[in-house]
């Protein structure tokens, strides 16, 4: 098969082709595994974090990709909940062990041997790859291929931020950042909280027109100030600025809530920024988002095709992941960017 293979740590866009593209062998599911043949594989910014080092991988070389779509192709003798043939997904959670205190209390997403997908395994940007079915989901009929893949990350972490901001009906939303996650967050909040408004921070005008198409009732920079005090802030970038500047627009026992699993260095300044009485006095809270559940993730597919959710995408193919990878560094984001396989 063919595969997109990240052999060494390096830096985008400085390295402009950080994966190489090969030809492997098609793995084979072991007894409670099965093999789905990818359509679609979302691009997702963790995966610079890997490549750059941020979120290493456990050994190289290996697959990236965790937002995969595709069909069964084999099923391990074991196996019992997926037929052959059926569309299903694969998200970040690859596994975890299901018997230590976070798993039996429903938080595996805390697990200790938490394995990810396209990190400490192979993953979707290869034409073939395998799964535990009991990690594997079936995609609603209400999705083409290449709108499910996002949903799977993007969706279904945004989706977990949303519950974590304890945002209620009526309240003021602050959305910082606006890629693949930021605007399906938009997307259900106009369902699930119709009185709800929406401030959505950007350093790029693209992104601040494209939150106000979909119906934001404010946008701007991150160093600007908000016409109204916000009771919770969706916070989705890679730097620091947008927490500082963020925690002064939340009012008096506001939440912050981090969607981002690392944090670059490029502007570590910013915590010297940081002033206990105007950022984080009055019961202001700062809490992060790690990993994700699988019942984050059927819950949040439920409701992506009750409402429904239809992702923005751009399409790219297998080989053409690397450029992909380059635009999502540099910021050349509308929604969320898949590669067609």
């Amino acid at each position: 098969m063919k595969a997109m293979v990240l052999n060494e740590i390096t830096k985008i866009p400085e390295n402009q082709n950080p994966l190489e593209l090969v030809d492997i062998s098609i793995p084979q599911p072991a007894s409670h595994e099965i093999l789905v043949k990818v359509s679609t594989c979302g691009v997702c910014h963790t995966e610079l974090d890997e490549i750059e080092g941020r979120t290493p991988p456990h050994s190289l070389p290996v697959i990236p990709g965790h937002q995969v779509v595709g069909l069964v192709e084999k099923i391990g003798s074991q196996v019992k909940n997926i037929n052959l043939g059926d569309r299903v997904g694969i998200a970040w959670i690859y596994s975890s062990c299901g018997i230590c205190k976070f798993c039996k209390s429903g938080m595996e997403n805390l697990c200790p041997n938490f394995l990810a997908t396209g990190r400490d395994v192979n993953g979707g940007y290869a034409q073939y790859m395998t799964v535990h079915s009991g990690f594997a989901y079936h995609i609603p009929e209400a999705f083409s291929d290449q709108q499910a893949a996002p949903l799977l990350c993007a969706g279904a972490i945004g989706y977990r931020s949303l519950r974590l901001s304890n945002l209620q009906d009526g309240g003021n939303l602050g959305l910082a950042g606006f890629g693949g996650s930021g605007h399906l967050v938009l997307k259900m909040v106009k369902y699930l909280y119709p009185n709800t408004k929406i401030f959505v921070f950007s350093r790029t005008k693209e992104e601040r027109s494209f939150a106000e198409n979909l119906g934001a009732d404010w946008t701007g920079d991150f160093d600007h100030t908000t016409p109204e005090k916000l009771d919770c802030i969706i916070e989705t970038t890679p730097v620091w600025k947008p927490i500082v500047e963020g925690l002064f627009n939340l009012n008096p026992g506001g939440r912050l809530v981090i969607n981002a699993i690392r944090k670059e260095d490029l502007d570590n300044e910013y915590l010297l920024r940081l002033d206990y009485s105007s950022h984080l006095w009055m019961e202001k809270e700062i809490k992060s988002v790690a990993n994700i559940t699988r019942q984050d993730i059927k819950e949040f597919l439920d409701l992506a095709a009750r409402i429904p959710i239809l992702p923005e995408v751009q399409e790219f193919k297998l080989e053409e992941a690397n450029h992909a990878l380059v635009e999502l560094k540099t910021r050349k984001i509308r929604g969320s960017k898949v590669l067609t396989i």
